[in-house]
């Protein structure tokens, strides 16, 4: 059973079911956030491709959210806060049988590795596709997507890696598929684990402090995003290089948190 999402809507196969053909840009935004959140080795046109897919459908659905007079930060986060409990988060047995075995420290390092490479990648390519359109500047206004795009592959592949640490060090959340995923997304926009000796940590995770938080650190995300607009290739190595340390910075602060989480005694 996975944290963050329900078994049932997990195998269903195809987009998630939602009602209304004017949810059918949120539910393909959903939909290519999972696929690319994929911390496998997914081939590097199949990842420009999905981005590309995702650019635009964000395109449709932002138009939608303009349309109903909201900000940016407040509709990135309302999109990243239905994407959250459809994440894919693995329990510990299918980590270890992806993992050829590995428990405990050497498991953490090797999701940290292939999600710090996976970040990168999201950097790089984004970076290679914005160099690609200084030289046809026309192409600039599909800029700011691509951004958001990027935005929220990097949070859910993050998400993720908070999500999976927690199985590997045996630290559990409480509550629903749903309740415990936006627990690790407020845990996300903390960078910092879960304290589920907290109540507040599951209880308050959908209040107004935790959502202001989540649009606080998708936007400060979507700044650093900004480097990948510079000229020629520059923005993609730098693109990749902030991904990857900044996903290294944020997993070593979360494992801190659950060894010392792990040390305590059990709530009574």
């Amino acid at each position: 059973m996975t944290p963050g999402t329900d078994r049932s809507s997990q195998d269903r196969p195809g987009r998630p079911e939602l009602p209304g053909t004017e949810n059918e840009a949120d539910a393909e935004v959903a939909e290519l956030v999972g696929r690319l959140s994929d911390t496998g080795d997914m081939d590097g046109a199949e990842r420009r491709r999905l981005l590309g897919r995702l650019s635009v459908a964000l395109v449709t659905a932002g138009k939608r959210a303009r349309a109903s007079g909201a900000g940016r930060g407040r509709w990135l986060a309302d999109v990243f806060a239905s994407i959250a409990p459809r994440l894919p988060i693995r329990d510990l047995a299918a980590l270890q049988d992806h993992h050829y075995g590995l428990t405990g420290d050497q498991l953490a390092d090797d999701l940290v590795r292939t999600a710090s490479k996976a970040t990168m990648a999201v950097g790089a390519i984004g970076g290679a596709l914005a160099a690609a359109e200084f030289a046809a500047p026309p192409l600039l206004l599909s800029a700011p997507a691509q951004l958001v795009a990027e935005t929220l592959v990097v949070a859910a592949i993050e998400v993720k890696l908070i999500a999976e640490l927690h199985e590997v060090y045996g630290v559990q959340v409480p509550g629903t598929g749903s309740q415990r995923a936006m627990a690790f997304t407020v845990a996300w926009s903390r960078q910092r684990g879960v304290d589920p000796l907290s109540p507040a940590t599951v209880q308050l995770a959908l209040g107004a402090a935790a959502k202001a938080g989540l649009r606080k650190r998708l936007l400060r995300t979507l700044g650093r995003h900004l480097t990948t607009l510079g000229p020629f290739l520059t923005g993609a190595v730098a693109g990749g290089a902030l991904n990857r340390a900044a996903t290294r910075r944020l997993a070593q602060t979360v494992r801190n948190d659950l060894r010392r989480q792990r040390a305590l005694p059990p709530a009574s």
